[in-house]
């Protein structure tokens, strides 16, 4: 992989980690003035994906077609990366603590590395193996995850259901498309997302409420869709544009590595928003999650090609992908 390729991904994958990382502040209020979780995240997905459709249109030259032969992809990225991801998580937080839930999410990138040394027979490189076990313990100590609570083993695998939904949003996006931009890629399935997620609470298996009372956000009373608009553009359409782009410059295992560092942002956007205080083990967790980023970068560069070439291998074998969100 070319350094200067990976590196400006590696800079979009980090703008899209802060973008994601904010929605925290400007959730909470809505959840607490009455929204359930699934109907904050269908409308949010809708509204990035309204944003973000005319940008796909351009990019596209008003040609649909492109659309149509990657439906699959589309239909994969939008029910189990947006859609998947979002229920299974929800439904984690309800039984298990939700630092744990967090945790089991992001393990996703461990899953990857694991997923590709079964698949390609090869053990991945010493770099590899560093940076997945030093992310992982900074992840460990960014979210804290024994935080009370008992561990209910339906809710231990509902985050694994979540963490699975991450790998394959991460999987999705790497894929190579000559002709399907990423923006179109991220519109359709934010789009597909909603819509899934709508019917989902339509049928009542989930609950599906919302308010249009004033709620309270960094100290200021302001009508309710004032946050939502914020998390729609920011956390949701620059969020999922930017992702998937660094996905597809960096590959599914770089950008996995790279996509921890929203945990640490959500993080900082507490302290910074909220007046939540850091401790020093979440700085020290943080640092290492870049340090294990940094390990797995050294070995994409060193190698001198892009470990798409791996992902293509991994690719070719009976892994059915749909034919993220995380957040």
């Amino acid at each position: 992989m070319h350094r200067r390729h990976l590196t400006t991904g590696l800079i979009i994958a980090v703008v899209a980690a802060v973008s994601f990382g904010v929605s925290g502040p400007f959730v909470k209020p809505l959840l607490q003035a009455g929204w359930s979780p699934v109907a904050a995240v269908a409308l949010r997905a809708f509204i990035g994906g309204i944003l973000l459709a005319p940008v796909a249109l351009v990019m596209l030259r008003g040609n649909l077609r492109p659309l149509w032969r990657s439906r699959w992809r589309v239909l994969g990225m939008g029910s189990v990366g947006v859609a998947g991801a979002q229920v299974f998580y929800f439904s984690a937080v309800q039984r298990i603590p939700v630092g744990t839930a967090i945790l089991l999410e992001y393990l996703a990138p461990l899953l990857l590395v694991a997923v590709a040394w079964v698949m390609t027979r090869r053990r991945p490189a010493v770099p590899v193996l560093i940076g997945s076990v030093v992310a992982a313990g900074g992840l460990v100590l960014v979210v804290s995850p024994a935080d009370g609570g008992p561990l209910d083993f339906l809710g231990l695998l509902f985050g694994l259901g979540a963490m699975v939904c991450c790998a394959v949003y991460f999987v999705i996006a790497a894929q190579e498309s000559d002709d399907l931009p990423p923006v179109a890629l991220a519109a359709s399935g934010l789009l597909v997302g909603s819509l899934l997620l709508t019917l989902l609470g339509l049928t009542g298996l989930v609950p599906f409420t919302a308010s249009a009372a004033d709620v309270t956000v960094l100290g200021n009373v302001v009508p309710w869709w004032v946050p939502m608009l914020v998390i729609g553009v920011v956390a949701t359409a620059v969020a999922y544009a930017t992702s998937i782009t660094a996905s597809a410059m960096l590959g599914s295992r770089l950008a996995s590595f790279a996509g921890l560092l929203e945990v640490a942002a959500a993080a900082a956007w507490a302290w910074l928003l909220l007046g939540e205080q850091l401790s020093t083990l979440q700085l020290l967790g943080g640092a290492l999650i870049v340090a294990g980023i940094v390990a797995v970068r050294f070995d994409a560069s060193s190698e001198g090609v892009s470990e798409r070439g791996s992902e293509r291998v991994v690719n070719q074998r009976p892994i059915q992908t749909g034919g993220r969100i995380p957040g």
